[in-house]
């Protein structure tokens, strides 16, 4: 499939659309490479990755809690699906975790998982408007 979203069916672009989406969620950065957008998508990887290994390391892993911290798991599972495996890792309570760094661990991943979905949304938007179009710039007049 080509990024230009005029060549194709309804049902075709709906697809697209969706696997920008999946792609964007599954890997940081994806959807916009998907597009052709590669230095916006390393850098959106780097970043969020980044923002999430640290809030690991700071809080342990033990800060991916679906048992007992549901709101915060709601904000990372936005990460990746990768966060569901380490949350079926630490479900057994192994992994206890206590006082600032468990709560400035859950920040971090928190904020790299809300900071994904505000990624997945540029990148469905960017594929449904057409591939990587600038978005506020206008277009110079035929002369």
């Amino acid at each position: 499939m080509t990024a230009n979203s005029n060549n194709r069916s309804p049902a075709e672009q709906a697809l697209w659309l969706l696997t920008i989406a999946l792609a964007a969620w599954i890997i940081p950065g994806a959807g916009h490479y998907l597009l052709r957008e590669k230095k916006r998508a390393v850098i959106l990887f780097i970043v969020i990755t980044t923002l999430f290994v640290t809030g690991l390391y700071v809080g342990s892993i033990g800060t991916v809690d679906w048992v007992t911290g549901r709101i915060w798991f709601y904000a990372q599972i936005l990460y990746s699906p990768a966060v569901g495996m380490i949350a079926n890792i630490t479900k057994h309570g192994s992994y206890p975790v206590y006082g600032r760094p468990c709560d400035i661990g859950q920040i971090y991943t928190g904020i790299a998982g809300m900071l994904n979905l505000l990624c997945v949304l540029s990148a469905v938007y960017m594929a449904y408007c057409g591939r990587g179009e600038i978005i506020g710039q206008e277009e110079e007049p035929d002369a």
